[in-house]
């Protein structure tokens, strides 16, 4: 049984720094063979890819990065005869081709392949390229370059050659299980085809191409079909609810002919339009002949199965939760996810047998589990969290727990967050956490301040988050409390969590912004609080956290007498064209009218509590032209603005200085304008 957290250490008080200094691990992933793990840990910025080993599970270092750089590791890729690891350093390319460079370093940066061995030698870098893939017989490895596929030898110093040429930009680079097939998915911006490169004759073959997007391509055990996931043509404006698509389908194509069938379509209604969970593939092809696929007929996240042949679907994860990452059994005959599945403001690890059918809890308890890995000798490795507990990985053996690598020390100290329902101003009950600092004398009234996540398709825990940009959210919250502050984290309509009726909330986004009464009822219930002083109500946030951030003192600044606005968005418009290119207000009128209407800009009048801003201007996510819109129009208005602005840094900050920066920013900002003339009266 997994049991609460315990740690043996003095109880202490942690700086802003110490809660941001705990290590952060990410791409857990267990070697073919071996009984190894490896992973990405990010300490204070310092980025290194690091191993562990059965029984000891001793950590060691594989790379020698040194530099708070802003050079994130990724796609960690094992060789089959868990020797040797592939990775890729740097960042995503913006629509400039530009890597990002948060150190604005003279030499620029670069996203390249690596690999490093088990011997100690130091890591070699092999090529510019992303998506490392190794082939089954480990002696080619593929990999994208320039948005096309690309071949090298595992071992040796040659060099690589382009594979073939096509057109569009191509990814899900997958191998079949003899080696001698590469399906992959080529990009079309409109379309997308699935397609499959035979070594032997040197040809190319897309199957079964349409006018609609294909994705995940999954292979047969025997090598002879791929199965691959179709999503009909269109192309629904962002951020505004989509309960309901044209449906799409699971197909089966003979892998030497292209000629393909469809195996499966979603109904209509609920579950129509696709979402996926957390996986290597959103499709799996199990060792009995079914495909295992994300569906939300009953408007929540479920596995279920159905025949390669075809048939009807299966449900296999059934009630009213979320499955969100996803693992699969080297045999194929076993799935290991986690999900909130009575905890619904926590994740759990659980197994299910594709023989019987029967889930086990593998995680009870009050930690938050993810990223399962299975090691060769069918144990279960994760990485875990707590209310006080940043996350670490750990590995299950039985009914064991081993952690691996040191606990960090003092963050026993942190409160426990409490899950509370507030009522949004139009009466609809949405879900909080709450975090109390130490009373004060009696009568005595805090500053208290709101917090909204990103995305919108996200959910703050109760605990450290899975997601290191959450998982420093979670940490300043908890600085904000042991500074005197109540801080209410908001898991506002639009998120995820609660099923697809709360995530396509009507009238949320750019459709109206409905979340907007989450702001008003969060602002309400704080204020109704004895201990709250109605005076000194904040808000921050980042992203979308941000744009309910603006919201909230556009709308409501008699309410709210301060925010912390970090990367947020203004004008609704802009942000839908940002993530579809193709949009333009002139082509949807009424789209455009409802965007502006749904925008904290088109309410500046009304602004008249301070704002810092904080932003950084490569982002990617925001364009940084709405953090200039916004501060420019608020200086004609003489609101009162800060700001805070990272040259080169993109959306999610990549140095830890950034974020450490940001976060003393925001919490300097709320102490001058929150705890002035703080006492026991308040209003």
């Amino acid at each position: 049984m997994l049991v609460a957290f315990s740690v043996q250490a003095q109880q202490t008080s942690l700086s802003l720094d110490g809660l941001l200094s705990a290590p952060f691990p990410t791409e857990l992933t267990a070697a073919p063979a071996g009984n190894r793990l490896a992973w990405v840990q990010n300490e204070r910025g310092v980025r290194n890819v690091v191993t562990a080993q059965a029984p000891e599970f001793t950590v060691k270092k594989l790379t020698s990065f040194s530099e708070d750089d802003g050079q994130e590791i990724s796609q960690l890729t094992w060789t089959p005869d868990g020797q040797t690891l592939f990775f890729c350093r740097g960042g995503a390319a913006n629509r400039s081709g530009e890597i990002p460079n948060p150190t604005s370093n003279p030499a620029g940066a670069e996203r390249a392949i690596y690999s490093v061995g088990l011997s100690g030698t130091p890591a070699q870098r092999l090529s510019p390229g992303t998506a490392p893939s190794v082939s089954p017989k480990s002696d080619s490895l593929a990999f994208i370059g320039r948005g096309q596929v690309y071949i090298r030898a595992v071992a040796g110093e040659g060099k690589e050659r382009q594979l073939f040429g096509a057109r569009g930009g191509a990814s899900a680079l997958r191998w079949s299980p003899d080696g001698r097939k590469l399906a992959f998915v080529s990009s079309r911006g409109d379309h997308a085809f699935v397609g499959v490169y035979d070594f032997a004759s040197r040809s190319l073959k897309f199957m079964q191409p349409s006018v609609d997007s294909d994705a995940e391509p999954a292979w047969s055990p025997d090598g002879k079909s791929v199965a691959f996931l179709r999503i009909p043509a269109g192309e629904p404006i962002i951020f505004t609810p989509q309960r309901e698509a044209q449906p799409w389908s699971i197909w089966v194509a003979d892998a030497a002919t292209g000629k393909a069938k469809q195996v499966w379509q979603a109904e209509t209604g609920p579950g129509s339009a696709f979402h996926e969970v957390v996986a290597d593939n959103q499709l799996v092809w199990s060792a009995d002949n079914r495909l295992i696929f994300p569906w939300e007929k009953d408007g929540w996240l479920h596995l279920y199965s159905v025949p390669a042949t075809g048939g009807n679907a299966t449900l296999l994860t059934p009630g009213n939760f979320e499955v969100e990452y996803l693992s699969v059994s080297s045999d194929r005959n076993a799935l290991f996810f986690n999900s909130n599945q009575g905890d619904i403001d926590r994740r759990h690890l659980w197994r299910l047998s594709l023989k019987d059918g029967k889930p086990e809890l593998l995680s009870p308890g009050a930690g938050i589990e993810w990223n399962p890995a299975l090691l060769s000798d069918g144990s279960v490795a994760f990485l875990h969290s707590g209310a006080k507990r940043p996350a670490q990985p750990a590995v299950l053996s039985g009914k064991t727990v081993k952690e691996i690598g040191p606990v960090p020390a003092g963050f026993e100290s942190l409160v426990e967050p409490e899950a509370v329902t507030i009522t949004a101003s139009d009466g609809m009950p949405i879900p909080a956490q709450l975090f109390l600092p130490k009373p004060g004398a009696k009568g005595h009234r805090h500053p208290a301040v709101i917090f909204f996540h990103g995305g919108s398709r996200r959910q703050m825990l109760l605990g450290f988050h899975h997601s290191s940009y959450y998982h420093n959210a979670y940490a300043f919250n908890q600085f904000l409390a042991s500074q005197g502050y109540v801080v209410l984290s908001v898991n506002y309509r639009s998120g995820v969590g609660y099923g697809l009726n709360f995530r396509e909330a009507i009238h949320y986004g750019a459709d109206g912004a409905s979340e907007f009464a989450d702001v008003l009822g969060a602002g309400l219930y704080l204020k109704s609080r004895p201990d709250v002083r109605a005076d000194a109500i904040g808000l921050w946030g980042g992203s979308y956290g941000g744009y309910l951030t603006a919201l909230g003192l556009a709308r409501a600044s008699d309410l709210f007498a301060a925010g912390v606005d970090i990367h947020g968005v203004h004008d609704k418009n802009q942000s839908i064209k940002n993530f579809q290119p193709g949009y333009t207000p002139l082509e949807h009128p009424e789209a455009a009218r409802v965007a502006t209407l749904s925008s904290p800009m088109n309410y500046l009048d009304g602004w008249r509590s301070p704002v810092l801003v904080i932003h950084g201007d490569d982002d990617r996510n925001v364009n940084f032209y709405q953090t200039i819109q916004l501060v420019r129009e608020l200086r004609k208005r003489n609101v009162e603005t800060e700001q805070l602005i990272f040259p080169d840094e993109v959306h999610s900050f990549l140095t830890h200085r950034h974020w450490l920066e940001a976060y003393q920013a925001a919490a300097d900002f709320l102490g001058r304008k929150l705890k002035k003339a703080e006492g026991v009266s308040g209003k």
